[in-house]
């Protein structure tokens, strides 16, 4: 077994010529700065959600096996260079942009934060080790990023997934805000598939009983942590620090960790009961 690279939460070995390992680890990043504390667990968690989301979601997939409760064998895929974010309520770094410009995407003037739009949109970034920014339609195009074709086939396989993975989390009592995918191509026959995880790191899971428009959520997501790095200053110092030169983040109270652990350990419990 051959390492690979270490990402922000996985460790990637090679097991062959066909099939990679993930580690999901118990690292945790938020604002693309990987914290100095682990989430002690949340590494299983992560990788039982994943395979929870993979064998319920109609589209192929790159899961092979678990190899271990934080370990899954995955299929080698050239991995596309984009975030295929899919959002369907007006919330995070979505509304900074729509404060600044109402009339970005088409979106209806005057939403209200954590308001729900009236069809899911299609929010890609860029992918990168250092800060993921967002990027157009038009722009992928032009990069050469993607075909038409294939733009087009993403585009509609992300929301398609958002809605799926919407209606099971509304059966559970919770409210999906919004989420990320990643998709790779199939060495052999260029054919895309979902690949990554999915898990509370990429996607906005509210409570449905405390939702109010208008208002901060109550999150069962990585939003409980960005939420107290914003109340401790840390976003802040990430705004204002040069590219590729980010600040040292604080140390986390065993409160923080121990209530995100909760949180993530509470949705994932509560939906997979209601896919049994």
């Amino acid at each position: 077994m051959k390492f690979i690279h270490s990402g922000k939460v996985k460790d990637v070995y090679e097991l062959n010529e066909e099939n990679l390992l993930f580690h999901f680890t118990d690292r945790v990043s938020a604002y693309d700065v990987p914290m100095v504390t682990d989430i002690k667990g949340k590494g299983d968690i992560l990788c039982k959600f994943a395979e929870l989301w993979f064998n319920h979601l109609d589209t192929k997939n790159h899961m092979v096996r678990l190899d271990a409760k934080d370990k899954m064998v995955v299929r080698k895929l050239s991995m596309i260079p984009l975030e295929c974010v899919v959002r369907g309520y007006m919330y995070g770094s979505l509304f900074e942009r729509y404060t600044v410009a109402k009339n970005i995407m088409g979106l209806d003037p005057d939403l209200k934060l954590a308001s729900r739009m009236r069809e899911p949109v299609f929010d890609p970034t860029t992918k990168s080790q250092i800060h993921d920014v967002p990027i157009s339609e038009a722009q992928i195009l032009q990069k050469e990023i993607l075909t038409n074709n294939e733009l087009n086939y993403l585009k509609n396989t992300s929301i398609s997934l958002y809605n799926q993975m919407s209606i099971i989390s509304d059966k559970a009592g919770f409210i999906m805000a919004d989420v990320k995918f990643e998709f790779g191509k199939d060495p052999k026959s260029d054919e895309i598939i979902l690949a990554d995880s999915l898990g509370p790191d990429e996607f906005r899971m509210w409570a449905k009983e405390s939702y109010k428009v208008g208002e901060e959520q109550v999150s069962y997501d990585k939003q409980f942590l960005r939420d107290w790095l914003i109340k401790v200053g840390f976003r802040d110092k990430v705004k204002m620090s040069k590219e590729g030169d980010k600040p040292i983040p604080p140390e986390l109270p065993s409160a923080v960790v121990e209530e995100l652990l909760k949180r993530y350990s509470h949705v994932y419990e509560t939906i997979s009961k209601k896919l049994i």
